[in-house]
């Protein structure tokens, strides 16, 4: 009887063990082929015309760093700006960031990359609306004009961060799919990302361009900033594998802005607790902050202390 006794107390306890570890586990798990870790740093730099340089910004040589020069966009530099149909010009600070300071930054620090992105939220007090006449006039436009910048600049990468649109998601996800497909079978580009944010009018473009081309995009910058400035270390948390989840099998980044415009977790209220968290479990997949132009008053404490967290082992 004691024997007896003794082997269901056992039996109960195993039980109880496996069912508190399953459970502990599943609460904190991220989703599934999300458990990878990196030292990547992606900063926006340029679209304030504050007179940044790169060697403004400092740079970390023990992360992989990302200059994302802003913006190109196809609309017309006039009075009355109008969208161009995928024929794209470089309106960030040109002068500044130039060809030769893209040249000279990248053979200072070899851990540097630089890229552009698409779109942003506006030009000359209007919204900067993804409005193409067609699918194929869009895209032949838009490869031609783009591959011209970033072969001049020589640039390694896009990144897509279009926030209004003129037509169906659909229609964005074809056009920008078969943009990224030719830049990268040209090998013009040798990465691409996107920057999606959770309000209701932009998710369902993002999210049909990924159902469609999510092989061809290698980071998303989700705008966590853009969440309620109250948010918490736990929901910045939840949101975070909430988009994982979304763009399942994607690199989503933690992400903050550094203007006063943006909301979010900011690093007083717990933003670098919450990539600690991340990185401790195996799922910051980097950081990237809008933007240096409005760190450089302050001195870029952000940028320093974000990639010293992800430079340590």
């Amino acid at each position: 009887m004691e024997w007896k006794v003794s082997s269901a107390l056992l039996f109960l306890s195993l039980q109880f063990l496996f069912l508190f570890i399953f459970a502990v586990n599943t609460s904190s798990a991220a989703p599934e082929g999300q458990t990878t870790t990196s030292n990547l740093f992606r900063e926006y730099i340029g679209a304030e015309g504050k007179g940044i340089k790169f060697d403004d910004v400092p740079i970390n040589p023990n992360v992989e760093f990302h200059f994302i020069l802003s913006f190109a966009i196809d609309y017309t530099n006039s009075t009355e700006p109008h969208p161009t149909d995928g024929i794209f010009t470089a309106y960030w600070d040109t002068q500044n960031l130039s060809t030769s300071a893209v040249s000279a930054i990248k053979a200072r620090y070899p851990n540097v990359r630089v890229a552009l992105s698409l779109g942003g939220d506006s030009f000359m007090d209007q919204n900067v609306t993804f409005a193409p006449k067609s699918n194929d006039s869009w895209v032949e436009n838009a490869v031609t004009s783009l591959t011209k910048i970033i072969q001049e600049y020589k640039l390694e990468g896009i990144d897509i961060d279009y926030e209004h649109f003129g037509t169906d998601p659909n229609t964005f996800a074809e056009c920008i799919g078969q943009l990224l497909h030719r830049l990268k079978q040209n090998n013009t580009i040798s990465f691409a990302s996107i920057a999606p944010y959770d309000d209701d009018g932009v998710p369902p473009y993002y999210l049909a361009l990924w159902q469609k081309y999510g092989d061809l995009i290698d980071y998303v910058n989700f705008q966590f900033y853009a969440y309620s400035n109250e948010t918490t270390v736990p929901q910045f948390i939840k949101y975070f594998y909430k988009q994982s989840t979304n763009y399942k099998g994607g690199k989503v980044l933690a992400s903050m802005g550094t203007d006063v415009e943006s909301n979010g977790l900011s690093p007083k209220h717990g933003f670098f607790k919450a990539c600690k968290q991340l990185k401790k479990s195996g799922n910051l997949h980097g950081i990237f902050m809008w933007s240096a132009d409005d760190s450089k008053k302050a001195g870029f404490p952000y940028e320093k202390e974000a990639q010293i967290l992800l430079a340590t082992k």
